[in-house]
């Protein structure tokens, strides 16, 4: 008897089942960013239902895969390691944008404030940035090494994927197709979704501070870049 068919078979809808999941989520998203933003007019209790639907989707995906928090990247052992692979990058981007800044009289780090304290509007930045990452790398980017293993393949379409969640904002789309493939790679060397989660606020903070919001259509995505 030769078992290969049936492991071959398995491994073949393993796949398919990771692809479905991300199909999952990726739809959920999209159908807030167009659909409920346009007929509900960005209705809390729509956008909220969208949410939680797709946060319990991905929490029971991992209880039934027998996925830990610790392996998703729920973690503090490795958060030295995983902020040291950021780091580089983050410094290179900070000084690109900080540069673009300067050069067109723009630059302002308390722009992000508005009318509340700079430092409430920080975490707030950062607890979404946990929120985010934690979606794309430890449910999409995990799904995506099932389907073509790690390495360039997986966190390719993790960062179109990102950038895909951001359209049809050119500016934004481009930062965050970098940003995804910076993350998606650190990811699947040190997999710490705190240390990523403060690279995105952080990112983020620097990105608004360097560019008006004018420019950058108020971070507006989906049905609501164009109103």
């Amino acid at each position: 008897m030769n078992p290969q068919p049936a492991i071959g078979n398995r491994q073949s809808e393993g796949r398919g089942l990771a692809a479905w999941e991300i199909a999952s989520v990726v739809l959920s998203v999209l159908v807030a960013e167009w659909v409920v933003l346009a007929v509900a007019g960005g209705s809390i209790p729509a956008l909220g239902f969208i949410i939680l639907t797709s946060l319990a989707f991905m929490l029971l995906s991992h209880r039934a895969r027998g996925e830990t928090a610790r392996d998703v990247g729920w973690r503090f052992d490795n958060f030295a390691r995983a902020a040291r692979l950021l780091a580089a990058p983050m410094l290179f981007a900070t000084l690109l944008l900080v540069a673009a800044g300067l050069y067109t009289s723009k630059l302002d780090f308390t722009r992000w404030r508005g009318g509340d304290s700079l430092p409430g509007v920080l975490a707030l930045g950062v607890l979404w940035g946990f929120l985010q990452q934690y979606a794309l790398q430890g449910f999409i980017n995990r799904r995506a090494q099932i389907i073509w293993g790690r390495g360039w393949k997986s966190v390719l379409a993790v960062a179109l994927t990102f950038a895909l969640l951001h359209l049809p904002n050119p500016w934004l789309m481009l930062a965050t197709f970098a940003g995804g493939l910076v993350w998606a790679r650190a990811y699947q060397r040190e997999p710490n979704l705190l240390a990523l989660g403060l690279s995105h606020g952080l990112m983020t903070w620097v990105l608004i501070s360097a560019f008006p919001s004018a420019a950058l259509q108020n971070l507006r995505v989906g049905y609501k870049f164009f109103g």
